[in-house]
């Protein structure tokens, strides 16, 4: 008798031994994938904040002035209600637009016809500050995505070159990328720029 004891013993401790392996097995592709981003990455790559040429707020010239936004994940993200915001509150919010995979858009200034690759706030002045400010972009809840920003508003910054800053986006950087390469420091009307 005791043999048999000892052979169903061994037989239980294997068979949970086994059902333990499954479930380990089972669990752990599902832990893996917790460490994976969450979602595809948006962000802003880019911003030509100081319009080239002359600051006569025509057309042509606010088209120059434009942010990027990047979808760094391989499935299209839908924008629409998100928003991009400078600090002053001006807010551009995209209706109706799906950004590719590995894709950019380009928000420009001024008015003109959307594209893929191109939208327009449809505005007749300039939204971001040559000296400093922050492009802001949130999803349609209200949640910050990413933001820039660049010029003289952080405490201790003394520079008249470009500094950027990325918040709420996990990797907690800053960016000095040295100057605009124009060596320009103009003030558009209004008090803005």
């Amino acid at each position: 008798m005791p043999v048999s004891k000892s052979v169903t013993a061994r037989r239980l401790v294997a068979a949970a031994l086994a059902a333990g392996a499954v479930v380990g097995a089972v669990t752990l592709p599902a832990s893996a994938a917790d460490h994976r981003p969450h979602g595809p990455k948006v962000e802003i790559s880019k911003a030509q904040y100081d319009s080239p040429g002359r600051d006569d707020q025509s057309n042509r010239s606010l088209n120059k002035e434009w942010v990027e936004i990047t979808n760094n994940g391989r499935h299209s993200v839908n924008l629409d209600g998100w928003t991009l915001s400078a600090r002053d509150g001006r807010t551009y919010t995209f209706h109706h637009y799906r950004l590719d995979g590995r894709a950019t858009v380009r928000v420009h200034t001024g008015e003109g016809r959307d594209s893929r690759s191109d939208v327009f706030q449809d505005r007749r002045n300039y939204v971001w500050d040559n000296h400093s400010d922050t492009a802001t972009l949130s999803n349609d809840r209200g949640r910050t995505i990413d933001d820039l920003s660049w010029g003289r508003h952080h405490r201790g910054d003394d520079s008249w070159g470009r500094h950027e800053h990325r918040g709420d986006d996990s990797r907690g950087r800053h960016e000095h990328r040295g100057d605009d390469s124009r060596g320009r420091d103009e003030h558009r009307g209004g008090g803005h720029h």
